[in-house]
């Protein structure tokens, strides 16, 4: 009777284990389908990063949802629509040289959902008068057009002071 019993908990434990195998976003398919998501976002990322560098604020912001329920956290509060989060861009950064040279790193992606997802990662811009980075949280939505930013939360992080 043990020895039953001990099959049937093994054959439950193993079927439970495919069944969950066969669900991973990590397996087969779905991992190709991330991969493509990854790849996307990255696109999306790299495109904003090219369009800062010359200095175009609006095709920066292609990479947002054009949508008055677009928010932007940061250090001077919360920006809400699309029109509030250009404003506040052209305000922060008036020209090339306020802009300087953007690059986004250590990029971290979380899947929420067939059409969600985090991504976590740092700035850094490289300006003539001085540096400044951080770090970001995005929220990330699929739409029918592609991946669009539907929240960004931007912090500043004051470089480690050099030791004496």
């Amino acid at each position: 009777m043990q020895t039953t019993l001990r099959w049937v908990w093994a054959a439950g434990a193993l079927a439970l284990a495919l069944s969950l195998i066969g669900q991973s976003p990590l397996i087969g398919k779905r991992a190709e389908g991330r991969d493509a998501d990854r790849q996307a976002i990255s696109a999306v990322l790299n495109a904003q990063q090219t369009a800062w560098n010359r200095g175009d604020v609006d095709a920066f912001l292609v990479g947002y949802w054009h949508s008055p329920e677009l928010t932007f956290s940061g250090s001077s509060g919360v920006a809400r629509g699309w029109d509030g989060v250009l404003t506040r861009y052209k305000k922060n950064y008036p020209d090339r040289a306020a802009m300087g040279q953007l690059n986004f790193s250590d990029l971290e992606f979380r899947f929420l959902g067939p059409d969600a997802a985090l991504v976590l990662g740092r700035w850094h811009l490289k300006r003539e008068t001085d540096d400044l980075g951080g770090v970001f949280t995005l929220v990330w939505q699929r739409f029918p057009e592609g991946w669009k930013i539907i929240h960004d939360h931007t912090s500043a992080v004051a470089a480690p002071k050099a030791s004496p």
